[in-house]
This record gives C-alpha cells, sequence and structure tokens, in this order.
C-alpha cells in the first residue's frame, strides 16, 4: 500500500470491517473510516505500510503494543478495539516482497478534532483553557504509566477533542500508545533509532533512544508551553537542529514570549521540562497533581473545551506516524516540506498542511555517518513521499536532493565543531559547579537552590544554640566548594536548642544518662542530691536538675539524684518506761534491744530506763542497748519502831544510823524507841547502800 492507495475502499479486513473513506495519512499509515459489520458500529481503521506487514518482528512488537493499549481503560485515552494482520492467504503476514500483507488497528471513531486543529483555530490558549487541556491529558498519560506503558509520542496531533453527547464542550481523549516502539522494531532496534516527534522529544530520547515516564512528562511540558505560547521552544529547517537543542539547551519560560503568564505555571513547565530526567516528575500522575495544586493556588477553574471549528463534520483517530525510506536500510524521517507534518484524522484531505518544521512522527538513524549507536543523529535522509503523477518526478528531484547533502553536509560539520568545543569545555570545568550559599536558608528554600545548582541535597539535623528551627547551618561540602554536577550536599539544619529530656522517676540511672547524652547535655551525679523516697526504688532516678523540658545549651550539665528507698525508722523514746516495756517497743519498731547495764539517777526509779544506746530518733542501727537505772528508792520509816526501822533500810539496801545513839552501853543491847526524823527523806533516790540517818525518842 502507498500513501495515495485508493483501492482499499470497499475492502473488507479480516472479513469483519469494512473499509469506507480515508480520513487521514501519514508516512507509516493511512487512517480510515470504516464499520465492524459484525457489531455494526463506525470505526476508524489504522492501516499500517505493506512494508511493515511484511516485518515479523514489526508484527510481532504491534500486537504487543495494541493488546497493551487495548487494556487501558479511561476516559480520556482513544480505545483499541482490535487488531490483526490482513493476507490473501490468511492471517500469517506474507514474505518480503510478495502479496499484500496489511497490518491494521481498529480504535474508537471520535467526532470531532485535535488540538493542533484548536490552535490553529485560536492561537495561544487562554491559561483556563491550556490548563483545562493538559488535565486530561495527563490524566491518561497517568493511567498509562500505571500500567506499565509509555506513550513515546506526545503531541497535539495525538490529542483528541470530541464531541460529548449533545453539548458543545468537547471531550479531551489522547491516542496512539505504544506504536512508534512497534514501528522502530520493523528491521531496527531502540538503541539505533531516535524515536518520536522530533518538536516534542525528550533529550534522553535523543541521546539513548529510550525514554520511560519520565519522557512523557517531558512531551506534556512541551505541549503545554506550546498551547500558552502558541509555538514550539524549539523550532529549525532541519529534525537534527530540533533535537539538537532539546539535549542542548534549557527549555526558556512560557512567560519571556507571552508576558503575563503566573511565574506556578512557569514553573510547571520548566519542572516538566528539566534536561535531566530525575528533575521531573516522577510521572504524569505526579505532574497532574502539581498542575492541581498550582490551580487551586491562583483561583484558575475548569473551563470547557472547544471542538476545533476547523474539523466540523470530520472524525478523530490517533494520527499516523512515519514510513521507511526505501533507499536506507534504517527508519528515517520524512520531512520534505508537504509531508512533514502529520495530518490530523478528522482533517479534510484536501486541507494543506503548514510548513512550519519538523512535526511528524519519526526515527532518526544513530548508524548514518558512523556514529556510535548512543550519540545523537546527525544526518537524515528525506523520503520520496511526494504523490505519483506523469513524468519522471525522480529528474525533478536531483536538484533539490543535491542541495539537501550539501546542507546536511554543513550541519555535521558544525555539529562536530560544536561537539569538539562542548567537550573542551565540559573536562575542562563543565562538568563543575559550586556549592551555593544557602547557610540561614529555610529547609526547603536551600532543597530548591541546591537543585537549581544541578545537584543533589539530603538532610542532616543537628542542635543549634541560637540558629532557629529548620534553618540551615552548615553544607558539607561546604558553600562555594566545587562539585561534580549530580553530586550529593549534606544540608545541615538545625533542630533548635536541646531540652532537658523528660526522664521519669524509677528510671535506671545508666538509661538516664544515655538520653542525657542523646540530647547533647552532660549527665552529673551528686550525692547531696540523692534522697529518701518510699515510692521510687532505691538506686533509681529520683529527680533531675535543671527540671525535664527545660531548654539548655549543648553540652549544660544535667544533675542526677538517686533514691535512697524507704526512710529508715529512728529508734523510739523509752526513757523512764520499765524495762520490759521498753524492750517491747524497741521489738515493734524493728529493732533487737538488748540489756547494757545499770546507772544510777535520781530522777529514774530503779528498774525503769534511763538511757539507750543509741538515743532516741537515731537511725542506721538495728541494735539498741538499754540502760536500766540502780537507784534505790529511801522508804517511809517514820513513827516506826526503832527495830522495824532498821529492818526496812537494810531490806532496801540503805544502811540506818541512828542519831545520838550507838554503842556506848554495848553492842548486844537492844535500843528501844520510835523515829522521828529521817535522812534522806522517804521517796527520794539514793544509791544503793547509801545511809539513812534516824532520830529516835527517847
Amino acid at each position: 500500500m502507498t500513501r495515495t492507495d485508493t483501492s482499499l475502499i470497499g475492502a473488507l479486513l479480516d472479513r469483519r470491517y469494512r473499509v469506507d473513506s480515508l480520513l487521514a495519512r501519514g508516512g507509516m499509515s493511512a487512517v480510515y473510516r470504516g464499520v465492524d459489520t459484525r457489531l455494526d458500529r463506525p470505526v476508524a481503521i489504522k492501516i499500517m505500510d505493506r512494508q511493515f506487514a511484511d516485518d515479523r518482528s514489526f508484527v510481532d512488537r504491534f500486537e504487543r503494543e495494541a493488546r497493551s493499549a487495548a487494556r487501558l481503560h479511561h476516559p480520556h485515552v482513544v480505545a483499541v478495539h482490535d487488531q490483526g494482520v490482513d493476507s490473501p492467504g490468511g492471517s500469517e503476514p506474507a514474505p518480503d516482497g510478495e502479496g499484500s500483507s496489511r497490518a491494521f488497528l481498529i480504535m474508537e471513531l471520535v467526532d470531532g478534532g485535535t488540538l493542533r486543529d484548536l490552535m490553529d483555530d485560536q492561537g495561544p490558549l487562554d491559561l483556563h483553557l491550556a490548563l483545562s487541556v493538559i488535565e486530561p491529558v495527563l490524566a491518561a498519560l497517568g493511567a498509562a504509566h500505571a500500567a506499565g506503558l509509555v506513550h513515546r509520542d506526545v503531541k497535539p496531533e495525538n490529542v483528541l477533542i470530541g464531541r460529548s453527547g449533545t453539548t458543545e464542550s468537547g471531550v479531551v481523549k489522547v491516542g496512539d500508545f505504544g506504536l512508534v516502539r512497534a514501528v522502530a522494531s520493523a528491521g531496527t532496534t531502540s538503541s539505533s533509532v531516535i524515536l518520536g516527534t522530533v518538536a516534542y522529544l525528550s533529550p534522553e530520547q535523543v541521546t539513548t533512544g529510550s525514554t520511560g515516564a519520565r519522557g512523557d512528562v517531558y512531551s506534556a511540558g512541551i505541549l503545554l508551553y506550546e498551547m500558552l505560547t502558541g509555538q514550539a521552544p524549539y523550532t529549525g529547517d532541519t529534525a537534527i537542529s530540533v533535537a539538537y537543542r532539546h539535549v542542548n539547551d534549557d527549555v526558556p519560560a512560557p512567560s519571556t514570549v507571552r508576558p503575563g503568564i503566573p511565574p506556578a505555571v512557569d514553573s510547571l513547565v520548566l519542572r516538566a521540562t528539566r534536561r535531566d530526567p530525575q528533575s521531573r516528575p516522577a510521572d504524569a500522575a505526579a505532574f497532574l497533581s502539581e498542575v492541581n495544586r498550582v490551580r487551586t493556588e491562583l483561583g484558575i477553574t475548569p473551563v470547557p473545551v472547544p471542538v476545533p471549528a476547523s474539523a466540523e463534520a470530520q472524525t478523530v483517530t490517533a494520527a499516523p506516524a512515519t514510513q521507511a525510506d526505501p533507499e536506507a536500510t534504517t527508519i528515517t524521517p520524512a520531512i520534505t516540506p508537504d509531508t512533514e507534518r502529520t495530518i490530523p484524522a478528522f482533517t479534510p484531505v484536501t486541507r494543506q498542511p503548514e510548513a512550519a518544521g519538523p512535526r511528524g512522527t519519526m526515527a532518526l538513524s544513530r548508524a548514518e555517518d558512523g556514529l556510535p549507536p548512543a550519540s545523537p543523529a546527525t544526518r537524515e535522509h528525506r523520503a520520496q513521499q511526494a504523490t505519483p503523477s506523469s513524468g519522471d518526478t525522480r529528474t525533478e528531484d536531483r536538484p533539490r536532493r543535491r542541495n539537501r547533502w550539501i546542507a546536511l553536509w554543513v550541519v555535521v560539520g558544525l555539529l562536530l565543531v560544536g561537539g569538539i568545543g562542548t567537550g573542551i569545555w565540559w573536562f575542562n570545568g563543565g562538568r563543575w559547579v559550586a556549592v551555593p550559599e544557602v547557610v540561614g536558608m529555610q529547609e526547603a528554600a536551600a532543597e530548591s537552590a541546591i537543585r537549581d545548582a544541578q545537584l543533589v541535597p539530603t538532610i542532616s539535623r543537628q542542635r543549634h544554640n541560637t540558629a532557629p528551627i529548620g534553618t540551615v547551618v552548615r553544607t558539607d561540602p561546604e558553600t562555594g566548594t566545587d562539585a561534580l554536577i549530580d553530586d550529593t550536599v549534606t544540608l545541615v539544619v538545625s533542630a533548635g536548642r536541646p531540652t532537658v529530656p523528660a526522664i521519669e522517676p524509677g528510671t535506671p540511672p545508666e538509661q538516664a544518662e544515655q538520653a542525657i547524652r542523646e540530647a547533647q547535655l552532660e549527665p552529673r551525679k551528686d550525692p547531696n542530691a540523692d534522697a529518701y523516697s518510699a515510692d521510687v526504688p532505691a538506686g533509681t532516678v529520683l529527680t533531675l536538675s535543671p527540671k525535664p523540658g527545660t531548654p539548655a545549651n549543648i553540652g549544660d550539665s544535667v544533675t542526677i539524684g538517686l533514691s535512697k528507698g524507704p526512710p529508715p525508722t529512728p529508734v523510739p523514746d523509752v526513757r523512764g518506761q520499765s524495762k520490759d516495756d521498753a524492750f517491747k517497743a524497741l521489738k515493734d519498731a524493728g529493732f533487737e534491744p538488748f540489756e547494757a547495764g545499770k546507772e544510777f539517777s535520781e530522777d529514774v526509779p530503779a528498774g525503769s530506763v534511763i538511757r539507750t544506746d543509741p538515743g532516741p530518733g537515731t537511725t542506721g542501727e538495728q541494735r539498741v542497748g538499754v540502760y536500766v537505772s540502780s537507784a534505790v528508792e529511801v522508804p517511809m520509816v517514820l513513827g516506826r519502831s526503832l527495830e522495824d526501822a532498821v529492818r526496812i533500810l537494810g531490806d532496801a539496801g540503805l544502811e540506818p544510823e541512828v542519831k545520838g545513839r550507838g554503842n556506848r552501853e554495848g553492842r548486844d543491847r537492844r535500843d528501844f524507841g520510835f523515829v522521828v526524823g529521817q535522812d534522806p527523806s522517804p521517796g527520794k533516790m539514793v544509791k544503793q547502800g547509801s545511809k539513812v540517818k534516824l532520830r529516835t525518842i527517847p
């Protein structure tokens, strides 16, 4: 099949899908309106060029990608209903150069236009409308990324705006998931081609030929830039020149082209189009979250998306990609003025495309001119894509082809010179950046500054006596130090002044000391701070000084007071008690009493306790010596006969002495008389053996 093949009109593919009318055509496929005769429903039929259908590697990849795309069920994704290879002899592709096999894809038929038509109609879009378009695009891409599928060719031609019921508002859908990778498998590998549409290629697609979810984020950022400004950030006469700028230039802020765009929206575009994939949002869902946040911050309300006026009464499917150059062994872009832009599927066939630079899906060869597979492409072949007409077109194209070769060699020379200069710059300091001054900045602002310097921030928190919490106190490496791009810079962030930790009474002292040291304070034990406690076990923490929660400076001392256990019982006062009563009282108090001896006291009766050792109130001893009084109480002998008085005093251990009497008349003589006086007086305490003087009559 050629791009202008009309023999398919009326054909029945796979005995089911009838081909009705041509909707769009491109370098590698054509899109037709058709009917699923089994279900009697309108469909869009994308039929690939025969050169792909006859390639087994393409057919295998085409089937896998179609199955992956068919698993996506999302309101903003163009549904894929079926796929197959229609061959004269059955479902298998014909051998190379034989038969008329056709690989085809059956998709949802969307009534409306593409985002390209909307921008052609309105020019730069209003901010409200641009965000209302990008959000469903990111939602569709996010669903694909969650399913492990990468689009690889996000561009306005693949964003479809269809009519939604009877309303004027359009529904935004994304199509052509994974088809670019299927085309790349036809006779080549991902390391040998650059896949996608050059105006929306991510830098990694140019340099390595592979991409992931972050590559789709980059293309979506370019898409948002173009909606806001009305133009792609990079343009050029050749695809290679545009691809070169993706790798070496930073996308400018949209406000530099269209003043008045809020800085937050500028930041959205710039973050999505960072040359380093790791600096972009991780996937479309993360980018959508940032878009929603900015919309909320700016108070931007969603608006209905209009169906493009230029697409009235037309039908939309996914845009076709590119074809292979019959004169080359690898897939090359078709960028002649009349074919370099993919024609949208809903655009009338008679509509003339613009020639504003390379927009079509293409695969730039890396193998040309001896370039290594991983380096950017430096040469492109232009395919012969003009509609056949009478006469020898090859003769007419020779001058044009010669001019193209001259232009290509000029570009190659410029790229070589630029590459050498870039290499010299890179190895003589281009790889190095200075660590920016961020000391004193808040944590979030410092992280942003480090990332802007193409370095990777990490956070380490330390206490500081003066720096407020959350501010940077130093960096490692230090400010101004040269570091390699993408090196890690540690931001040491203040955690504020230390505070005395909350240590509960009863905590083992070792644990308390560890907690105090972890707070960058110094523990100290002071025996004078130890005290008795009936509630806290002996040997554990009783008090802290300063108290827990008190702010301190790094290195300040915290005194630990330990519990000495319950306070001891003092020796009770048993003086004046009888010995038996004193012994019982001491035993009840937990002591061991013993009789320590006798002592004389004028105040304590004989047999009563004079004192204890240790004395009353003393603590710390278990055995207590008890001293008993040895005093004798002088008995009452007044009025008694002398004989009785002598006997009574003798029984008391006292010696009577009769005043005025003696043995003057002989020792054997009994004296008769009555006691009329005694000294000491009755009741007085005297030592045992003391004399008691008696006066008698007669």
